[in-house]
């Protein structure tokens, strides 16, 4: 069990208990912050408040967080490609088709189930559940590259860096229609959508900024070859935005055309490079990954077409 102690100045007063507990424990998630408020483990000069408490100048707040429970994932022996490891975190190279955590749906099989397997009891405890310090995820059928936190101490500073937009994340695709422009930058906000609560969409209710930075590589003529950058990592954020402007990424069920590309199993979506500060050295890091088969398969397949 952790505990943290905060004395608020002025720049803290009359901001909701839940957002400032968000703002001082980042590694805890929105989630985690409500739990933790609504069984009394927030307290403010030393009485237990609700989520809603506007904060005030000079406040003392104390956090606890509760010890981490134990995952309810069973260890799994399935092949990893691990493209980096020390004894604080690794860099895995996620297939297309693999889960990254257990749900309905999928209990096992996922990522996490190979994680614990591989790292044993070396996994971060963040949020209250023993889990392998997912801090950043990709989807299923997304391919590529993941960082995986095995402490604590990893999984915060990691986790900070993406929310101060220092960690450096670019994917490539292949996406619908021919994009004219070389460079275009989409920064429009990304929440739930409001006609399909499964789905993400560009809306303005209850959304967050989002900003992809677009880059052509190829063009097909019915098809274009893009390098993705993230300055921001809200859920489905690349698809979402390249669906918002017309060109939905190839072979995607979900923002897709009707008529889906169904030889790609899922979307063309390839998380190629990954850069971070290391928590512990300091040193900056970046990682690349090749595209995988049926990527390639399919920029070939385009290419013939093009030049047939």
């Amino acid at each position: 069990m952790n505990e943290y102690t905060f004395t608020l100045d002025s720049t803290f007063a009359g901001e909701r208990l839940d957002k400032i507990t968000s703002e001082l424990v980042p590694e805890l998630t929105r989630s985690a912050v409500q739990k933790i408020i609504e069984s009394g483990g927030v307290a403010v000069n030393g009485i237990t408040e609700n989520k809603k408490y506007k904060c005030k100048d000079g406040d003392c707040v104390t956090i606890t967080v509760p010890d981490a429970k134990p995952l309810e994932a069973e260890p799994q022996d399935i092949p990893l490609d691990i493209v980096y490891e020390d004894s604080d975190l690794l860099v895995v190279n996620k297939p297309k088709g693999m889960v990254v955590h257990p749900a309905n749906g999928n209990p096992d099989g996922t990522l996490v189930n190979a994680l614990l397997y591989h790292c044993g009891d070396s996994l971060s405890g963040i949020n209250g559940v023993i889990r392998p310090g997912i801090v950043h995820r990709i989807d299923k059928d997304t391919s590529g590259l993941l960082i995986v936190a095995k402490n604590d101490m990893a999984h915060v500073s990691l986790a900070e860096q993406i929310k101060e937009h220092s960690f450096s994340r670019a994917y490539e695709a292949v996406v619908y229609g021919n994009i004219k422009e070389d460079k275009i930058t989409v920064n429009q906000p990304i929440g739930r959508s409001p006609k399909d609560r499964k789905k993400m969409a560009v809306t303005l209710k209850n959304s967050k900024n989002a900003t992809t930075h677009f880059e052509v590589l190829e063009r097909f003529g019915e098809f274009t070859h893009v390098r993705c950058t993230l300055e921001t990592g809200r859920t489905h954020q690349i698809r979402v935005h390249c669906a918002h402007i017309g060109h939905p990424v190839a072979g995607d069920e979900v923002y897709g055309p009707k008529r889906v590309i169904t030889s790609l199993h899922g979307q063309c979506l390839h998380a190629k490079h990954i850069g971070f500060v290391h928590p512990r050295t300091n040193e900056w890091l970046e990682f690349e990954s090749e595209l995988p088969e049926y990527f390639t398969s399919f920029l070939n397949k385009l290419k013939g077409e093009l030049h047939g």
